[in-house]
């Protein structure tokens, strides 16, 4: 009778934990130093969160290594809702193509939660680059040496540029800097000739006439930058770069806790304050059920995977 009391208490216990999910601090661990849009996005909603769920949410930032770092420690923590990823673009979309070998499965070791925020990005040149639209651009690009620049090599505005020379044949040059402060600083100068940035880096600088904006790369015209149209419009629909963020758990949470985070989530997402909090930011809100994040990572990894191949570019 002990033995099948005990059998019974093991197999109710992590559904007991599950239901009463959570009843202590839940961390939140982020993929970049402080500071910039992902960390901004974590913080938001990671506050919200705090309040939803009557538990602390601490962000823990842990940057470097291309993100591998931060979503390896994840992918090895307890499996119990209470250790969650920001993932992104980099970590589950261009980045398992990067590595020769990661020390996790970016699909098996993780539980989607829901996705946060889409930052569309729009590519911008130089104000006296003699182009004033993409096409020009494209024969400007046969006839003399452009460089691009880009916040590091594998990031996503690095194969953003990538993606575009694939899709229009466009001849480029790559210029890779640490970070995108500076990367926009050479481009400013006049350094560098082209850069895919999100608009909170760049819109200062259009405004002033420093930079020219010349293309989205989004399904829609970008909030920000109403002006400029998109590459869809400009017949090159394949374009199409956004920096994401989702939140992720470790394969194996409790369905009950997974749940709870998507519902919460969701909640926070759809608020008025948090909306325009993002939409300020030049983001927007990604909601979703977790299968349908699971499907569009899917989606990513796919598409990344040959102009990854395509660019030659290697992390390792």
């Amino acid at each position: 009778m002990r033995r099948l009391l005990l059998a019974v208490f093991i197999a109710f216990a992590p559904c007991a934990a599950a239901q009463d999910y959570p009843n202590r601090p839940v961390r939140l661990i982020v993929t970049v130093p402080p500071g910039g849009a992902a960390d901004f996005i974590a913080r938001l909603v990671g506050g919200k969160l705090s309040e939803s769920l009557g538990q602390p949410v601490v962000v823990e930032n842990r940057g470097g290594a291309g993100g591998t770092i931060a979503t390896d420690a994840v992918a090895k923590a307890a499996p119990d809702g209470y250790t969650l990823l920001q993932n992104s673009i980099t970590t589950h979309g261009v980045g398992p193509h990067l590595y020769s070998r990661l020390p996790y499965d970016p699909v098996k070791d993780f539980a989607a939660v829901s996705g946060l925020a889409l930052l569309p990005l729009v590519m911008a040149v130089n104000a006296d680059v003699p182009a004033k639209n993409v096409q020009e651009l494209l024969v400007l690009s046969r006839n003399q040496n452009l460089n691009f620049a880009s916040s590091g090599n594998g990031g996503a505005p690095h194969m953003a540029a990538e993606l575009f020379k694939s899709v229009t044949g466009a001849q480029l040059t790559h210029v890779p800097y640490k970070g995108s402060g500076p990367a926009v600083a050479d481009l400013v100068g006049g350094r560098v000739q082209i850069m895919f940035d999100a608009p909170p880096s760049l819109i200062a600088h259009i405004r002033s006439g420093k930079l020219r904006v010349l293309a989205a790369a989004s399904e829609q015209r970008n909030r920000l930058l109403p002006e400029a149209p998109t590459f869809a419009e400009l017949g090159h629909p394949k374009v199409a770069v956004s920096l994401w963020y989702g939140l992720l758990a470790p394969a194996g949470t409790p369905q009950a806790a997974i749940t709870k985070l998507n519902s919460e989530v969701t909640k926070i997402l759809q608020s008025p304050d948090v909306r325009d909090r993002l939409q300020a930011q030049g983001a927007e809100p990604m909601p979703g059920a977790p299968e349908a994040f699971a499907g569009f990572m899917r989606e990513e990894m796919a598409k990344w995977a040959p102009v990854v191949k395509q660019a030659g570019v290697k992390l390792d």
